[in-house]
């Protein structure tokens, strides 16, 4: 099939509940409409099939096929013979799109919502903040402008956790973005970024993440760090005191130590099987939260929708900034992709703030990421991102920009998330049955959780027998408290680019080291006895 005639899917972030007295054909009807009026899905785009939206949300195929007849006889979506199913395309469209205008000034009429901000700098050291700053931001010792670095290669440690394949990247689609972007080498991108690609973003969130915002809204980064490096500067050159970031307990430890490097004073918050307990956030005391909503890192729960709208209002209500890390949500193995938190917020007058990376879907060495924050924050990270200039390379942004118009990107995600899950699913046989040891249910990303019995001890005995794997330990990741039981293991991954043979052997050496650490006293391996003197 020539690339004019693919399908291209829109990702539908459709939710449903079972324990609602509402019909579940109801149910998804709303979803897709609700998705049609704002624009999510636009006129002429294809639906999945019937068949394929079925399995992916676990319902019965004619439960899916109602929907569509609903939506049909409504005038949502057309169907004809060899078109498939498609939004009506005589719809007209809702939302205009705006064209990034990168020589207009940041709308100072309007001044942001009050909210706790404090200092903080991103890469350069000895960087200026924005004008007019009464606070001096302290440089981080360590550049903070890239998602990867310095450590063995990936072959060398087969279950190092966040590790994407990259052996599939290497698509004529690819080698073509790179081709187009070498030619266009001399060119300069603006400071918020190359129009080109932040447009490509948008539309790429739209249709993966349910998001729909204008380009204006982008300001690509040189990955998830160095976007909330980007953040804290902006949000410090309003204070003169530190400020107080929340993080989630456990947690993913890379962004939580650059808030700390920055300055920040850290709150660890609990997290439960769906993710951040939102019932007890403190009131007055944060200035901002950081939340993996759609996959808690390394728990894996999912936000429900309940706990999504109670944050939002929190914030509000609080005037603190929700950073969002969507590092690997994309990746999702079963179920129905989640939509992003920022897909719920105001796009003016909101509180989230979206950090995204290129470094889960692609590979880290593009150090290549983006942020999207709603206007009224847009206008604070702008100056500081002209003021210390753009960190990722022309020659990266056409490349990337090119990647993700020819819908490149979406079709290799498909293609990894069917190789994560069958990597998913070899941790899940292999390890079956090892006395003391569990692995944790997870719907998607780059690694897996093993819980062990044995406490501190036991952990820290697996890790030894298993150094050179890349494998983390579980309690490493508790920041404010110490893991209780059942929260000792390890943390693998399920990605990295070495072969099949050599991550069956590391998946080996990792029974053998749980079976001798975990297996009662009698099994356990003893040293030998001294031969008795004769």
């Amino acid at each position: 099939m020539s690339p004019t005639h693919r399908r291209e899917f829109t990702e539908l972030p459709i939710t449903i509940d079972r324990t609602l007295d509402v019909a579940l054909s109801a149910q998804i009807a709303a979803a897709l409409r609700e998705a049609i009026d704002r624009d999510a899905l636009r006129p002429g785009e294809p639906v999945p099939a019937t068949r394929e939206l079925s399995t992916r949300l676990g319902v019965a195929r004619g439960v899916v096929v109602t929907a569509y007849e609903q939506l049909l006889a409504e005038g949502y979506l057309s169907a004809g013979h060899g078109r498939g199913t498609r939004v009506h395309p005589e719809l007209r469209a809702t939302t205009e799109v705006r064209a990034p205008d990168e020589a207009s000034a940041p709308n100072e009429a309007r001044a942001p919502a009050a909210a706790h901000y404090t200092p903080d700098s991103p890469v350069a050291s000895g960087s200026p903040v924005a004008s007019g700053s009464p606070a001096s931001v302290p440089a981080p010792n360590a550049p903070l402008d890239a998602d990867a670095q310095a450590a063995p290669a990936p072959e060398s440690r087969p279950l190092a956790p966040g590790l994407p394949d990259t052996s599939a990247v290497g698509t004529p689609e690819w080698r073509s973005a790179w081709r187009t972007a070498a030619a266009e080498a001399h060119h300069e991108a603006p400071a918020n970024g190359d129009a080109r690609l932040r447009a490509a973003i948008t539309e790429h969130l739209r249709r993966m993440r349910g998001t729909t915002r204008p380009a204006d809204d982008v300001i690509v980064t040189a990955g998830a760090r160095e976007g909330l490096a980007l953040l804290l500067t902006a949000l410090g050159s309003s204070h003169a005191r530190a400020l107080t970031v929340g993080v989630e307990d456990p947690g993913y430890p890379s962004l939580r130590k650059v808030a700390a490097r920055f300055g920040a004073t850290i709150v660890a918050l609990p997290v439960d099987a769906e993710g951040l307990v939102t019932a007890t956030l403190p009131t007055g005391v944060l200035d901002a939260i950081i939340v993996t909503p759609s996959h808690q890192y390394p728990l894996g729960g999912s936000l429900p929708l309940s706990r999504r709208r109670e944050l939002l209002d929190w914030a509000k209500r609080s005037g603190a900034v929700i950073i969002e890390d969507d590092y690997d949500s994309e990746l999702r193995h079963t179920g129905s992709p989640l939509p992003a938190l920022a897909a719920l917020d105001d796009p003016v007058d909101g509180s989230v703030v979206l950090l995204g990376t290129f470094s889960k879907t692609v590979s880290q060495s593009l150090s290549a990421g983006y942020l999207l924050a709603p206007a009224r924050l847009g206008r604070m990270i702008s100056p500081v991102r002209r003021v210390l200039g753009g960190p990722v390379s022309t020659i990266v942004q056409t490349a990337l920009a090119t990647y993700l118009a020819s819908g490149g990107l979406r079709r290799h995600t498909t293609r990894m998330r069917k190789r994560y899950a069958q990597r998913r699913e070899l941790v899940v046989e292999r390890l079956f049955g090892t006395p003391g040891a569990r692995v944790r249910p997870m719907s998607g990303g780059l690694h897996a959780v093993i819980e062990i019995a044995g406490g501190e001890h036991a952990e820290s005995a697996i890790m030894q027998r298993c150094t050179g794997l890349g494998a983390v330990a579980l309690s490493s990741y508790w920041h404010g408290q110490s893991p209780t039981a059942g929260r000792f293991g390890l943390v693998i991954g399920t990605g990295g680019s070495c072969d099949q043979a050599s991550f069956e052997a590391a998946l080996a050496q990792l029974r053998a080291a749980l079976t001798v650490e975990l297996s009662p006293a009698p099994v356990r391996a003893r040293p030998a006895a001294a031969r008795p003197r004769d």
